[in-house]
C-alpha cells in the first residue's frame, strides 16, 4: 500500500529571522568590544617617539597604566594615588602571578612619576612591564 500518492516535500526556504538574529549578535559584540578598546586610548597622552619602535604583541588581559605630564597615574580613566595603585596591584597579583603592564607616559612627564609606578610594580612582585612609544617621523629632504 503507498500512502504517500506522489507527494513531495517542499523545498526549503532561505531562513532570514536566525540570519538576523546573528548579525544582531555580532553588531553587539563588535560594539561592545569597541568600547572596551578605546577606554585607554582616549586619554590625553603624547607618546614619546623611537626609531625602533615596534607594534608589540597585545598581551591578553594586561594592565595599562597611563602616566600623565604632570605625573598623574590613571588606570581605566581613574585617577590614582600611590597607595590606590599598590592595592590594584597587590589584587591583580594575588589573582594570577605573571601578569604584564604596559606603561604609556607622556612624553613630558618627569622622571620621578614614571620610577614611582616602577616601584610599585616592584613593591607588588611584577616583573613583565613594558613601555609605550610612537614611531619617529622621519622628514624626507
Amino acid at each position: 500500500m503507498n500512502f504517500r500518492k506522489n507527494s513531495k516535500t517542499p523545498e526549503q526556504s532561505f531562513q532570514i529571522a536566525p540570519m538576523i538574529d546573528v548579525v544582531f549578535l555580532l553588531l553587539t559584540f563588535f560594539v561592545a568590544s569597541q568600547i572596551f578598546s578605546q577606554w585607554e586610548t582616549e586619554i590625553d597622552v603624547t607618546l614619546p617617539t623611537a626609531q625602533t619602535s615596534e607594534q608589540p604583541n597585545r598581551i591578553p588581559g594586561e594592565i595599562i597604566i597611563n602616566i600623565l605630564n604632570d605625573g598623574a597615574v590613571v588606570v581605566n580613566q581613574v585617577r590614582m594615588d600611590e597607595a590606590a595603585l599598590d592595592s590594584l596591584l597587590g589584587r591583580i597579583v594575588d589573582q594570577f602571578s605573571d601578569w604584564a603592564v604596559l606603561i604609556r607616559a607622556d612624553k613630558d612627564t618627569r622622571y620621578e612619576a614614571v620610577i614611582g609606578v616602577l616601584d610599585a610594580c616592584r613593591r607588588a612582585d611584577i616583573w613583565n612591564v613594558s613601555f609605550a612609544t610612537t614611531i619617529e617621523d622621519r622628514v624626507s629632504e
